[in-house]
This record gives C-alpha cells, sequence and structure tokens, in this order.
C-alpha cells in the first residue's frame, strides 16, 4: 500500500520514519542513518513529508522538496498532543505524522540556504556580544574587589582598563594584574569578532534585493533588516501584515470567554530577537520624530504624546512590521503616505 504521509523524528545519528496511507494507518515503519533517510526518500514516490521544526530540518525539507515530495515542517508544541502512550522516537514520528495530516495545522516556513546564512551570522553576533558583556562584568567584579570602580557602559571599561593595568600603584597583585590583562585581550578579540560580523551584515543587507528595501523603511537598518528577512523571508506565507505582527507576538494578547472579550498586553510569541531589534527600531523613530515631517511621522506624534514611550514604541514596532512586510510582498519601497494610512 503506498504511503500518503511519512512522519519523520529527526536525531543526530538516527532517523525513525512512520509512514501513513490514505486512511491514516500506519504502513512502514523504519529505523535510518541520514543517509539512509535520503536514499529511502528518493525511492519513495511522491507524498507528504513531514517532521517537527528542529536543527536540520530545513534542509532535509528542502532536499524532500528537491525530490519532489511536499515538505511540511510542524511547530513541536502543536505536535505534542498527537503522542500517544510512553515517550519513544517511534511514537514521536506517529504523532508528526498523525498531526500533519490536520488540514487546520500551523506549518513553519521552509527557509532556503540564504536565510539560514544570514540566520547565523546573527546568532554568532548575538553569542560573541553575550561573551563580551560576561567577560566585562567579570572584569568589573575583579577591579571591585581590589577598590578599583569603573563607570557603567562598556566604552568607559575600554577607556580605563589600560590605565588601571599600567598604573604601579593601584595595589593590585601580579598575578591579578596579568589575569586582568588576559580579560582584556579576550575582550579585544570578541570586540573584533562582533565589528567583522556586523560588516558582513552590512553588506548582505546592500546586496540581497529584499534586506535592501527594508532599509528604506524608518527605524530599520542592516542588522534588522537582514534579522527580517533571515525569519520572514519573502513575506508569502502571511495573508496580511497583521498576521506577521501576531507572529512576532506585537499585537495584543486575546483571552476571549463566555462572548465577552479581554484584550491583554502583547503576546510576545515568536522570534524574541527580531521583535526586540524592530522596538529599539521603532525607539529611534520616536526620539527623531519631530526632525523629519511626513505623513508617517505625523502619524506617529500625536501617539507619542498619549501614551508612555514604551506603548508607543512597541505600537510603532508593531506599524513598522507591517509595513516592512507590504515592501517585501509587494517588491517596491517604503512610502510614508502608505504607511500613515
Amino acid at each position: 500500500m503506498s504511503i500518503a504521509t511519512l512522519g519523520i523524528d529527526l536525531g543526530k545519528t538516527t532517523i525513525h520514519v512512520v509512514g501513513l496511507d490514505d486512511r491514516g494507518q500506519p504502513v512502514e515503519r523504519k529505523k535510518l542513518t541520514r543517509t539512509g533517510l535520503f536514499r529511502f526518500l528518493a525511492n519513495l514516490a511522491p507524498c507528504r513529508v513531514a517532521m517537527e521544526a528542529c536543527a536540520g530540518s530545513h534542509h532535509v525539507a528542502r532536499k524532500a522538496e528537491a525530490m519532489g515530495h511536499r515538505a511540511v515542517i510542524l511547530p513541536g508544541q502543536f505536535v505534542l498532543g498527537y503522542t500517544k502512550g510512553q515517550k519513544n522516537d517511534d511514537a514521536d514520528a506517529t504523532a508528526i505524522a498523525e498531526a500533519a495530516t490536520r488540514p487546520t495545522m500551523p506549518e513553519v516556513t521552509i527557509k532556503d540556504g540564504t536565510q539560514q546564512a544570514i540566520q547565523l551570522l546573527h546568532r554568532s553576533r548575538q553569542g560573541w556580544i553575550k561573551q563580551r558583556t560576561e567577560v566585562a562584568n567579570r572584569i568589573r567584579a575583579m577591579l571591585l574587589e581590589f577598590g578599583i570602580t569603573v563607570p557603567n557602559r562598556i566604552g568607559n571599561l575600554r577607556k580605563a582598563l589600560p590605565g588601571i593595568l599600567a598604573d604601579a600603584e593601584n595595589e593590585l597583585p601580579d598575578g591579578v594584574r596579568d589575569l586582568l590583562a588576559e580579560h582584556w585581550r579576550q575582550l579585544q578579540t570578541l570586540d573584533d569578532q562582533v565589528v567583522t560580523v556586523t560588516s558582513k551584515l552590512e553588506q548582505l543587507a546592500r546586496q540581497d534585493a529584499r534586506a535592501a528595501r527594508l532599509l528604506t523603511v524608518p527605524g530599520i537598518g542592516p542588522i534588522i533588516a537582514t534579522a527580517f528577512v533571515a525569519a520572514v523571508g519573502d513575506g508569502s506565507q502571511f495573508g496580511k501584515g497583521r498576521d506577521c505582527s501576531a507572529w512576532l507576538g506585537l499585537v495584543p494578547q486575546q483571552y476571549t470567554t463566555g462572548g465577552k472579550p479581554r484584550l491583554l498586553g502583547i503576546s510576545k510569541r515568536g522570534n524574541r530577537y527580531l521583535r526586540t531589534l524592530l522596538i529599539h527600531g521603532a525607539r529611534t523613530v520616536l526620539r527623531h520624530a519631530d526632525k523629519q515631517d511626513d505623513a508617517l511621522r505625523r502619524w506617529i506624534r500625536p501617539l507619542d504624546g498619549r501614551t508612555h514611550m514604551n506603548k508607543a514604541a512597541v505600537a510603532l514596532a508593531n506599524k513598522l512590521t507591517r509595513v516592512a512586510w507590504a515592501v517585501l510582498t509587494r517588491g517596491e519601497a517604503f512610502r510614508a503616505e502608505a504607511a500613515a494610512a
């Protein structure tokens, strides 16, 4: 009997697959290696190939589509409800296959190689910035043990530390001075890595047509533009701009029961990193809204005056997300008149 839906439980070395027929009955169960999986897919008649969103799922989905299958990536939290009995790889593959047969099951858009490459650059940059903060805090803590304080902000630490290391009268033990010098070299290395990856993202923002269009939107620079492209792609998976904002968690959370609607704070669902970047970009636009006069700025000024700055920034980030989606899907540059409509 032919396989209509194939559920794949991806692992690092071993992969379990379960095939369902048109009636949803299991007709195939296999344990494969990664090479064996691609060989199995190449010999399989075109069908729906489903897997959970995880490391490597986009790569497998692209390979499956190249072989003529319809690849589907499912959010893991929605697959969990289809798991029955004990937790094991075969049961997980069965749950994935059964979840994929539901017509209302949400799907994760498959990323292309370029999107994943950009995303890895952002994750590396984010990790190096975090490490840099940790090293800076460690340096401050060591200096404080010997009564030496440095003003807040990492720039102040960069300026003060060479002088502290060179000062022979600050009573720092030689072992501590050597340790601080090693941390200072590590901090400089992390600075160089962040600068290098940032310049690569800026170059990608100019080269990629989608990111270049996003650069025309106020509050969106190379970092936000490339992060948006890595997460959203061309935006075709969303029917309207509000869907994109809801996916990013920038719309109010709804709690309706008994026919009584209740709207709470923003849902904070989806990509936290991109949502944070968009809110910071909106803060910049708010801060300089009085320096330009166009339709979007005239829309912003009353908003900034009647509510708290943080709420205004989130509302503007919601607006800019919808504008960015329109710029991507329509293939045109930003127009202030259309954005303020």
